[in-house]
């Protein structure tokens, strides 16, 4: 049997994905000590743990670093990475949005600015509507264009909306629905199939016991 490398994302997402695959039949001791290891085992089990950024999550399993990994749904459309999407694992569910001031009219004829952290995403929602835009490549604090005119919307992804509300933004409209997933290496799930599905088939019925 093989080991079985699982990429984690640091933060209340990795902590509730460890958590699931804990009460999955897979859980790891010594990951629950504070300390500043990296990599964290199961020899019964043959898994093996360790928190990477969220964002390199994907990174990880599309090079084979790891062969299971939990990212959201935004990584995998912002950065397109060759995996097997294995299971929608319904957490950290939050939307992909178009906002603004309240106010905002899209100002027809014009190029339409918006400023983001997902070029990617927007690029494509927009040329499905055949909207002329500018994207402004922003890493955070994406709510202060609008605001201060840098833009004329913003595309984030909006959990509760309370940092829209508090100033004086709204959601316009909605691109896409996010939630955490379950991905694999692709060669990976060819050679170790067996594992990886038994990890999948765990995961799928804690999914569906808590819907």
């Amino acid at each position: 049997m093989d080991w079985i490398n699982i990429a984690l994302p640091k933060g209340r997402l990795g902590e509730k994905a460890y958590a699931m695959l804990k009460n999955s039949g897979y859980p790891c001791p010594a990951i629950e000590d504070p300390g500043r290891k990296l990599i964290f085992e199961n020899p019964e089990k043959m898994v093996r743990y360790f928190w990477v950024k969220p964002s390199d999550v994907a990174i990880y399993v599309e090079r084979g670093a790891a062969d299971l990994g939990i990212v959201g749904k935004d990584i995998l459309l912002e950065y397109e990475p060759e995996v097997y999407e294995l299971l929608d694992l319904k957490m950290g569910k939050c939307r992909m949005a178009v906002a603004g001031k309240k106010d905002f009219r899209d100002p027809v004829g014009k190029t339409l600015k918006v400023a983001t952290k997902f070029p990617n995403i927007t690029r494509n929602y927009y040329a499905g509507k055949c909207r002329d835009i500018d994207i402004i490549h922003l890493n955070g604090s994406i709510e202060l264009a609008p605001i201060l005119g840098l833009s004329h919307v913003i595309v984030d992804i909006v959990e509760t909306g309370t940092t829209l509300r508090e100033n004086n933004l709204a959601v316009h409209e909605e691109i896409v629905p996010i939630s955490a997933r379950l991905i694999a290496n692709v060669a990976s799930y060819q050679f170790k199939d067996a594992q990886m599905g038994a990890i999948r088939e765990s995961l799928q019925k804690q999914v569906e016991s808590n819907d």
